[in-house]
């Protein structure tokens, strides 16, 4: 066992599948000599030298486009888009061009492809540069949608996703790249469309993502104490969704609440809620409550970003509100 941070995980991950296979190809801003922007990449261009490993210009469409190609024709490309936010500038290659050509090709070209972000805020990065993007990637048909929580998903789901025949969105929670676990040495490779279960309980399910994991066992730790015993579920996946899990676990105490990043309009817990009510909805025993960013550009003064992404004291008086009204 190793202690790995997030960032680390990333590194360790990207490489683990470059060794393995020797049509991985790794692209993006500074991702080489400088080891990422958020230090995620420190070591590959020194191993894999600059052939795998190739700084390119500041161009998110060059960067997509080229993937996109080498993808095409039988590499297994990573792609790193700096800033989730960034995939504004390059959508239509996402949406309109990878996301579509296996379909509109029936088949005769797969699309290996991995394009990796950081997402979310809480680094107080303001408006442009913070967005939690989820909602905007699990819309679009073709994609596969990944969001890790902790050093070792991040290496078996970064696995996952580069031997995966489809195109698969990776997004990286800023505020989490500092944070440090246990790790098992050797291989690890996970499976898409898995979800986590990381506590039982009786009373409460929390559904939560990527940085609202760790504050979704926080809260559940504190409403423990309060007498509320809760279930955490990390979803890990958006696209393919585990919905066999999330509805066991949320059956099995008949109350729900999504923990988002996301802007409220459109998020991943919006589509949740759908399938819960369609599938579940006698099981429970009181309305699903959503706990999420609001429908606002993130703010960039530190008081105002706290007050607006979901906070342990937010889950924990929100949950109590609703269990005991």
């Amino acid at each position: 066992m190793a202690q790995l941070t997030f960032r680390e995980a990333i590194a360790r991950g990207i490489a683990q599948e470059m060794r393995r296979d020797e049509s991985v190809v790794f692209l993006g801003e500074d991702i080489g000599a400088a080891g990422g922007v958020f230090k995620g990449t420190v070591g590959l261009l020194e191993e894999f030298g600059g052939v795998r490993v190739r700084d390119t210009p500041i161009s998110e469409q060059a960067i997509l486009g080229a993937a996109m190609g080498a993808a095409m024709t039988g590499l297994k490309p990573i792609a790193e888009i700096m800033f989730a936010d960034f995939f504004a500038v390059c959508w239509d290659i996402v949406v309109n061009e990878i996301a579509k050509s296996r379909y509109m090709t029936n088949g005769q070209m797969t699309f290996p492809l991995v394009i990796r972000s950081g997402n979310g805020g809480g680094l107080r990065f303001g408006a442009q540069h913070s967005q939690s993007v989820e909602n905007w990637a699990m819309m679009v048909p073709g994609l596969k949608v990944v969001v890790p929580s902790t050093p070792e998903d991040v290496i078996g789901l970064m696995a996952a996703s580069i031997r995966d025949p489809d195109p698969v969105i990776f997004l990286e929670a800023k505020a989490l790249y500092s944070t440090k676990t246990e790790v098992p040495d050797g291989e690890i490779v996970d499976s898409l469309g898995t979800a986590k279960v990381l506590r039982s309980g009786s009373n409460a399910t929390l559904v939560a993502l990527g940085a609202m994991v760790p504050k979704a066992m926080k809260a559940a730790e504190e409403l423990a104490g309060q007498g509320i015993d809760c279930t955490v579920v990390d979803v890990r996946s958006l696209v393919p969704l585990d919905t066999q899990t999330l509805l066991r676990e949320i059956s099995a105490t008949g109350r729900l609440f999504t923990i988002e990043e996301n802007p409220r309009l459109c998020g991943w817990g919006g589509e949740l809620s759908s399938i819960v009510s369609e599938e579940i909805f006698y099981d429970l025993d009181g309305p699903i409550v959503r706990i999420t960013t609001p429908h606002i550009p993130l703010p960039a003064a530190d008081a105002l970003e706290d007050m607006a992404i979901p906070s342990v004291e937010r889950i924990v008086s929100t949950v109590n509100k609703s269990m005991n009204s």
